[in-house]
């Protein structure tokens, strides 16, 4: 482990910066650490094979190195590198079928890696950093009404699969949830989820949409980064937007919002947004924490009678 507490010198191409290198040791074990290991030379060929400069320091997420770059022509673009696992392996597939509308644009992509060449976007004009909250909501709402109406491809990993993988789980969880309460609120949240379970949907979701992965450009006010596609149903993409700056007293009126542009039966919405309670909760128990108190408050908020079914 020690030898990814600083960041490596890679040649003469790139730093790898040391926060991936953890969260890769920590997440995929020893496919993080060889993933790690082998990106100078991954840096180095891809580089090589698509005739690409370094223009800048690389940037990162928990998954993946993204270095600026130019094109043979000049054009600014961004090499995406990233381990190849069910998540990412969608994202080119999406990004094909949205082609640059409302979403990023893929410019090369390298099947066996992953590895893919996408447009550059302008990462200070992150809508994060937006002042007007309400407003952030709004555009990642036009933003999903607009992605959401593509059907999904063939392939893609299937939400109702997904949901019913968390449904069958939900025994073991809920008895090592030792507050009652939050044991009852996730069990709720399981039982809304089993009404919708035999009909998730066929919409292509990003899944991942919160305000960090809403990106300025020049050509579009706004576009969406790093998905993490799935087929399904729209309403099991408003969780982040709930989530995004938390402020308990306002997330009735995110979700009504949302709910009203993308047009979404708002019984159904809930309990797809349910559904994202359950899975964070799911993945907060594997690794022996309690469900967070921020995402149970999501879910006593939309419980409580307010607006339109």
């Amino acid at each position: 482990m020690s030898r990814f507490r600083e960041p490596r010198r890679v040649g003469s191409v790139i730093d790898i910066p040391q926060e991936l290198a953890a969260s890769q040791q920590r997440y995929n074990g020893e496919a993080g650490r060889a993933f790690i290991a082998g990106l100078p030379d991954m840096t180095a060929d891809f580089l090589d094979r698509w005739e690409l400069t370094l223009d800048g320091r690389p940037m990162h997420g928990v998954a993946a190195l993204v270095l600026p770059v130019l094109r043979r022509d000049g054009t600014p673009a961004v090499l995406k590198l990233q381990l190849l696992d069910e998540e990412s392996e969608g994202e080119p597939v999406a990004l094909r079928v949205w082609d640059g509308d409302g979403a990023v644009r893929l410019l090369d992509h390298d099947e066996p890696t992953g590895t893919m060449l996408l447009e550059r976007l302008d990462s200070s004009r992150m809508l994060a950093h937006y002042p007007d909250v309400h407003e952030s909501v709004l555009v990642i709402a036009r933003l999903l009404a607009h992605l959401t109406s593509f059907p999904a491809p063939a392939g893609l990993r299937r939400l109702g699969d997904i949901a019913q993988a968390m449904l069958e789980q939900t025994p073991w969880a809920l008895e090592r949830i030792p507050d009652l309460e939050a044991r009852r609120i996730v069990a709720d949240c399981a039982a809304a989820v089993r009404e919708v379970v035999t009909d998730p949907g066929d919409r292509l979701l990003h899944w991942d949409l919160h305000d960090e992965n809403v990106l300025a450009s020049d050509r579009a006010p706004w576009l969406a980064i790093d998905p993490k596609p799935l087929a399904g149903d729209p309403g099991f993409e408003l969780w982040p937007a709930l989530d995004n700056r938390f402020d308990a007293a306002d997330v009735r009126w995110r979700f009504d919002a949302m709910t009203d542009v993308l047009g979404l039966d708002r019984s159904r919405a809930r309990a797809w947004t349910y559904a994202r309670l359950l899975q964070n909760c799911l993945w907060d128990i594997e690794d022996d924490r309690p469900p967070e108190n921020r995402q149970l408050e999501i879910a006593r908020r939309l419980r409580e009678p307010h607006g339109r079914s």
